[in-house]
């Protein structure tokens, strides 16, 4: 194990976590990195041919470092909707929905999954802020709402336009796999194990994730692994993926200094929640929803082979109009794109631009997302 970055009161250093298949991976030849504070893999045989791959065929990612939690007990409901700007009455059992943390500026604490799982709810939090977020749910949700973190649950992505092909061999349910539309989920048994299937992912394609016991985790990524059409895949073409999807990553595209309305996630309000508000953060994103937001969450289609990376600043002429929080060579497209926020005024597709890259201007243009069509299966 090594160390990660101490706090600046002088407290010891946090050691690097693993996850239950951090053996697998290495002896799958994954190059390890720290990310989240956990060790995981970037890539096994390279991000650009990950990336192809699942693109094509169907790729296995470990998100197991997520944070998997259960919220259950008296007034659950209307406790949830207290911190998430949704509405639990249009949510049906085992249908995953977006939603948002907001603080009482609305600004994003973090982007998560919500599911109705029988007289409770399963939420999937980012790793990197689960538990921040574990700690203020904790602080604002009632003493009758129990959170129940599912420390021993592991979580796999399963990802690519022949992933049903693969898991459709080894999971059996009360309804067939085949018959999950994006977004619906439902349990099943992969070799007898338990696991919760959703059909769902952050890479744009079609795709599932799976809960499992993470003491099961090495058997039955092994058995997908088997399947003909699956590679294991890495953080590298995880993030490469999201991003030719258009989909933000927190703590970097998503962050306290953005709103629903910069960052283009107003679909996240419930139409009933942007009546009545309720919220944290009511005030303020209601009236951006009327007025607008200063700034807007943009896609960048660059011209020639230069990537620009996370913190260039975006110009028109002399004047800065904004700065990117994502960006890299599309393997897809094969050309570089970018994500980032830009003055409102900038924000409609065709605009053109410059995106300083050390010095140097890189011309560029505002362009619809995806930049890479969703392959849901709806």
């Amino acid at each position: 194990m090594s160390e990660i970055e101490s706090p600046d009161d002088g407290a010891e250093p946090i050691a690097t976590m693993t996850l239950p298949l951090d053996q697998w991976h290495r002896a799958r030849g994954g190059r390890m990195v720290e990310f989240a504070g956990y060790w995981m893999p970037v890539q096994y045989e390279g991000i650009v041919a990950e990336h192809l791959w699942t693109r094509e065929s169907a790729g296995l990612f470990d998100v197991s470092h997520m944070g998997q939690l259960y919220v259950a007990g008296e007034g659950v409901e209307p406790a949830l909707e207290a911190v998430l700007p949704i509405d639990l009455s249009t949510l049906k059992s085992y249908a995953p929905r977006y939603s948002l943390l907001l603080d009482d500026n609305g600004g994003i604490l973090d982007d998560l999954m919500v599911t109705r799982w029988n007289t409770g709810f399963y939420l999937v939090v980012n790793g990197a802020t689960k538990w921040d977020d574990i700690a203020h749910l904790r602080e604002n949700l009632p003493d009758e709402v129990t959170m129940t973190h599912l420390e021993d649950s592991a979580l796999l992505a399963l990802q690519g336009p022949k992933a049903v092909d693969a898991l459709a061999r080894i999971a059996e349910g009360d309804v067939a796999l085949t018959d999950l539309t994006f977004m619906k989920g439902g349990t099943f048994k992969i070799a007898g194990i338990d696991a919760w299937i959703s059909r769902s992912g952050y890479t744009g394609e079609d795709g599932f994730e799976i809960s499992i016991p993470a003491e099961n985790a090495a058997q039955i990524a092994d058995l997908i692994c088997q399947q003909p059409e699956v590679k294991p895949i890495g953080l590298g073409a995880r993030d490469s993926l999201r991003l030719e999807a258009g989909l933000p990553l927190y703590g970097h595209d998503l962050s306290p200094e953005t709103t629903p309305v910069s960052a283009d996630l107003t679909f996240a309000i419930n139409k009933r929640r942007k009546a009545e508000g309720g919220f944290p953060g009511a005030q303020r994103i209601l009236a951006e929803l009327t007025d607008g937001a200063p700034t807007r969450r943009v896609g960048l289609a660059l011209e020639g082979r230069q990537a620009a990376r996370e913190g260039a600043e975006v110009y028109t002429g002399n004047q800065k109009v904004g700065v990117l929080t994502s960006g890299g060579f599309s393997p897809s497209l094969n050309h570089p794109i970018a994500m980032g926020y830009v003055d409102v005024a900038q924000a409609a597709p065709g605009t053109a631009l410059e995106i300083d890259v050390r010095g140097k201007r890189l011309p560029a243009r505002v362009v619809s997302m995806p930049f890479v069509p969703h392959r849901y299966h709806r």
